[in-house]
């Protein structure tokens, strides 16, 4: 009989595996001493049966991995797909019920009504009128918030739809019409919308979803508090302590189901001034008895836009001066005493902003005093720049593409949004959703703040499924983020 060969040992060892007992059970040509080439036959053997194994474990893994996260993504789009009619509903009654920033009461009501039926934890009153629900995930993970702005504008609605506003409301001590002209509307019913289709799979989201339906971003009316200072003031941002803010503005230029975005500054800074001129009153037949505020009025409106266009670098960022309201006189046979300039400034970056403060108030005040009047300027800053973080834009744009394939980059706009309050206190990124019916031209386009705003409302879907990605996405995103970071030093 042949002696075992050096093997034996290992081969019983091996025979305890699942390989090893297939060995057994066929014959194991070692022990029946064929020499070499029996070796090498039970070498293939093993190859042949192990590694076929250990290929389809892999694939199955792979497979597993797979078919989760296309789970996840297909349960979005259905989920998005199916509430559409309902996105679609919310947003009319809102669009045909406006109320004006800081009495936004019954869009108050209703959005709370809807969160608390989801069981989500609700807080109102925020910010006056605001509201703000916490949806925890099933895992543990980062607070992410999504906003939402819920006010209307004293504008009167020129556009044939059933749902059109008729509502008014007090404004500055007069009784004008309110609409919903920058579609807030929609904002609302995509984040309602959003709520739901999140609470659904809770189970499966690492972290926290903090909900922001904020009142009053296009400004309280008067000398009131509002907006989102008065939200970041009271703590929003806070308990929990946000990691990442989302936000969208929906666009009537744009076309809907298009989602546009840019990294760093996105949106200028709003700030408002009033400038008073004193002159001296006299008779309109005798001018040169007069310091004539009107006058001087004009030439200050002149040489405030020639800080635009010979005192800024417009190559690094655009400025916008623009006086919108000159009232002065109560006659026509009278040059009155006093004048008063009411506008807008918009800068894209925070160092531009604060030289144009200064360059207004020189040259008010030297114009005037060329004259013999006298000048007194307030400026008001409404918002900052909306500014995008960098690294957070290109974390999360693939997550964009998700929602729709259409998404492009875009430029910045002189158009402003209190959002960027948000961004002082936590890494931010807002976008524009297009809202403007297929085949438009977007110069015929109707716009913002405007009587014949109008929004087609069929792809709404897109705002819920862009707003779900991100909550899915943000935390693994962030974590590989930092491991990353770390490995850096």
């Amino acid at each position: 009989m042949p002696q075992p060969t050096p093997c034996a040992e290992p081969i019983a060892k091996e025979q305890a595996s699942p390989a090893g007992n297939y060995l057994t059970a066929v014959g194991d040509p070692r022990l029946r001493g064929d020499g070499t080439q029996q070796l090498t036959n039970q070498l293939t053997i093993i190859h042949m049966n192990i590694v076929p194994k250990l290929f389809l474990s892999a694939v199955i893994l792979i497979a597993s991995t797979n078919s989760h996260a296309q789970t996840v993504q297909q349960q979005i789009d259905q989920k998005a797909a199916k509430i559409l009619t309902k996105v679609i509903e919310w947003r009319r009654h809102i669009h045909e019920h406006p109320e004006l920033g800081n009495r936004e009461f019954k869009t108050a009501e209703y959005i709370a009504a809807h969160l608390k039926s989801l069981g989500l934890e609700v807080k109102t009153g925020v910010a006056k009128t605001g509201v703000v629900a916490l949806l925890k995930g099933g895992k543990p993970g980062p607070v992410i918030a999504l906003r939402a702005d819920i006010d209307g504008l004293p504008v009167h609605e020129r556009v044939a739809l059933p749902f059109a506003s008729k509502d008014s409301a007090d404004y500055l001590g007069q009784r004008l019409p309110v609409m919903h002209a920058c579609g807030h509307d929609s904002h609302i019913a995509i984040l309602m919308g959003t709520a739901e289709v999140l609470t659904s799979m809770k189970k499966d989201i690492a972290g926290t979803v903090k909900f922001i339906f904020q009142p009053a971003e296009e400004g309280p009316p008067g000398d009131e508090e509002g907006g989102a200072p008065l939200m970041v003031k009271e703590g929003v941002m806070d308990n929990p302590k946000v990691d990442a803010i989302f936000g969208l503005h929906i666009s009537s230029s744009t076309e809907s189901g298009t989602i546009k975005y840019k990294a760093g500054p996105f949106m200028a800074s709003s700030d408002w001034f009033t400038i008073k001129i004193k002159g001296k009153q006299a008779h309109g037949s005798a001018p040169w008895g007069s310091i004539d505020p009107i006058v001087v009025g004009a030439q200050i409106i002149n040489g405030l836009q020639t800080i635009v266009s010979r005192q800024e670098n417009i190559v690094k960022a655009p400025v916008v001066i623009t006086v919108g309201k000159f009232h002065s006189g109560v006659r026509s046979n009278i040059i009155p005493e006093e004048a008063i300039l009411d506008g807008t400034i918009r800068t894209l970056d925070a160092e531009m902003q604060k030289e144009v403060h200064s360059k207004i108030r020189r040259m008010a005040e030297n114009i005037a005093a060329a004259s013999g009047a006298t000048v007194e300027v307030t400026i008001d800053t409404k918002t900052l720049v909306t500014y995008n973080d960098s690294s957070l834009v290109t974390m999360m744009a693939p997550s964009l593409h998700k929602a729709t394939p259409i998404v492009t980059t875009t430029q910045w706009t002189t158009g402003a949004e209190d959002f960027s309050y948000f961004g002082e206190k936590a890494p931010a990124f807002f976008f524009n959703l297009g809202g403007m019916p297929k085949g438009k031209d977007p110069k015929d386009a109707p716009g913002h703040h405007t009587p014949e705003f109008f929004i087609d409302d069929s792809q709404l879907d897109v705002g819920v499924k862009v707003f779900c990605h991100l909550v899915f996405d943000y935390p693994s995103k962030a974590q590989a983020k930092t491991s990353e970071n770390k490995k850096g030093f």
